[in-house]
């Protein structure tokens, strides 16, 4: 669970190639494109440019290198040559990478051409959400504070909280301990150490909370069938604080810690 400082610098290293799908994704027009166009160029791109693994394709029998979950899947949306994203649609794509046999994990929602209002503003307070989570890690805190304060700013904005699904620990293995629930109660839980890796990457549905899936099929979905969104960051715990290791350009520019949501979303 406690990451060495040799193994904190392989994970920042495969953080920043991860970084790096996202910034030539960030450059890609997406409408018009085929989900399954997007896994197969960001496929070319991790294994080809970046001489990397995809981490997620063959992981528990998933045979893409991402998630692409549009509009009302909550997540595990598949790639395919059908789902050609349309203006006004938004879509989450959910990337792994593994370098020198550490993984990085991250995601972000897409606004793609001309997007609502109503579907702007659950992006914009999704991605809010993840940072005010991201912002109280640091050596003492504990897991329920990360919890309280992704649902507790949710809840201000009127959105509501998937559960069944969370954040976990990441390393050598994509999915490691600690589980990162994304609500939650100050105070409580697992104490946070320097060297812990995990990830916080919290769904927030437009209506209710309840999501809906087939026993035999991967993507998950909102039961009233409104928008959800979600954003993910790989996230080490420091000696003072916290680093976010999938941290995109973008990002770094505007300051971190989702103080600048209109620039880096687009909105």
């Amino acid at each position: 669970m406690i990451k060495s400082a040799a193994e904190l610098a392989l994970m920042a290293r495969a953080g920043r190639l991860l970084a790096k799908v996202f910034e030539a994704l960030d450059e890609t027009p997406l409408e018009g494109k085929s989900t399954l166009e997007i896994n197969d160029l960001v496929e070319r791109l991790i294994v080809e440019r970046l001489e990397a693994r995809p981490a997620s394709k063959g992981q528990y029998g998933f045979p893409y290198v991402l998630n692409a979950s549009i509009d009302h899947v909550v997540c595990h949306g598949m790639p395919s040559s059908d789902d050609i994203l349309r203006s006004g649609q938004i879509v989450n794509l959910d990337i792994t990478l593994e370098k020198d046999g550490y993984i990085a994990d991250s995601s972000k929602t897409y606004l793609v051409g001309e997007v609502s209002y109503a579907a702007r503003r659950l992006v914009a307070a999704t991605y809010q959400a993840m940072w005010k989570g991201i912002s109280v890690v640091r050596p003492g805190a504990r897991l329920g504070d990360i919890g309280h304060a992704i649902a507790h700013y949710a809840r201000s904005r009127g959105y509501s909280v998937v559960k069944e699904y969370c954040g976990h620990g990441i390393g050598r293995e994509m999915h490691e301990a600690p589980q990162i629930l994304h609500y939650g109660r100050p105070g409580t839980g697992m104490v946070l150490e320097e060297g812990m890796v995990f990830t916080i990457e919290p769904m927030l549905n437009q209506g209710k909370a309840a999501v809906r899936s087939h026993p035999d099929e991967w993507p998950v979905y909102t039961r009233d069938g409104k928008l959800s969104a979600q954003f993910e960051h790989t996230v080490a715990v420091t000696r003072t604080g916290f680093e976010v290791l999938t941290l995109r350009p973008d990002e770094a520019k505007a300051g971190g810690v989702g103080s600048a949501t209109a620039s880096v979303l687009g909105l």
